[in-house]
């Protein structure tokens, strides 16, 4: 078990991080390859950039758009995401293991902070979970991957919570903090194959949506010829 936790730890969590890095990267260099491409052949080369900033603030910072509805989801969603990104990133257990590995680290969040994030996050994916299995409106737009991903951003929050502040027996914990690492070395090699890349593609949304469009000159023609209803009246 010990030596599983260290490959899991080591190796396995270096390969799966460098794995989505370069999974994320390949998908923004796509999508900007294709976005320079379109902008080049558009006829209209004017961006509204101050509506582009506006919409992407609102995006990033969805505070207003998501409590237009379903209001007790978005507000649990909003909290589970705060958690979700603040706990991993600021832990002191994790920031020792990046300072260990490779000799960096930054300002970790006070004990009883992590803790209440921690179990807050526990909280409101539990209960966004059983919104998505109980709620028709929700649980009729979800799929089958809105679910496992829930369990599996679940499983590293709530077996490092036992394994953080909970009596258990040696053999228990190590077993549990197997499940943390391996779980969380899972979420890292999926992120670019999944849903989950939004986390990097949500900030330029807009822009290309903008940039979708931007049509090049004579399009309207081209259609209208394509449908043989080149010439007709309007």
């Amino acid at each position: 078990m010990g030596f599983l936790l260290q490959f899991a730890r080591g190796p396995l969590f270096r390969l799966c991080f460098i794995i989505m890095l370069l999974g994320l990267a390949r998908i923004l260099f796509l999508d900007f390859w294709g976005a320079q491409k379109v902008y080049r052949r558009a006829g209209d080369k004017k961006m509204p950039w101050r509506l582009i900033a506006s919409r992407t603030f609102e995006w990033v910072f969805p505070v207003k758009r998501v409590f237009r509805n379903r209001q007790v989801y978005s507000f649990f969603s909003i909290l589970f995401h705060i958690g979700l990104i603040i706990v991993p990133v600021f832990l002191f257990a994790h920031i020792s293991l990046w300072k260990s590995s490779v000799g960096i680290s930054w300002p970790a969040l006070p004990y009883w902070w992590a803790f209440w994030l921690t179990a807050a996050t526990i909280v409101f994916a539990t209960l966004m979970l059983v919104e998505r299995l109980v709620v028709k409106s929700i649980h009729s737009l979800s799929r089958g991957q809105d679910y496992l991903w829930l369990l599996l951003l679940l499983l590293p929050f709530v077996t490092g919570f036992v394994c953080a502040n909970l009596n258990i027996s040696a053999g228990v914990y190590q077993f549990l903090m197997l499940v943390h690492v391996l779980s969380g070395d899972l979420i890292f090699f999926m992120t670019p194959f999944t849903k989950i890349a939004h986390c990097v593609l949500a900030p330029f949304s807009q822009v290309i949506d903008a940039l979708a469009w931007k049509f090049p000159p004579k399009t309207d023609e081209d259609i209208c010829a394509t449908l043989s209803k080149k010439g007709a009246p309007v």
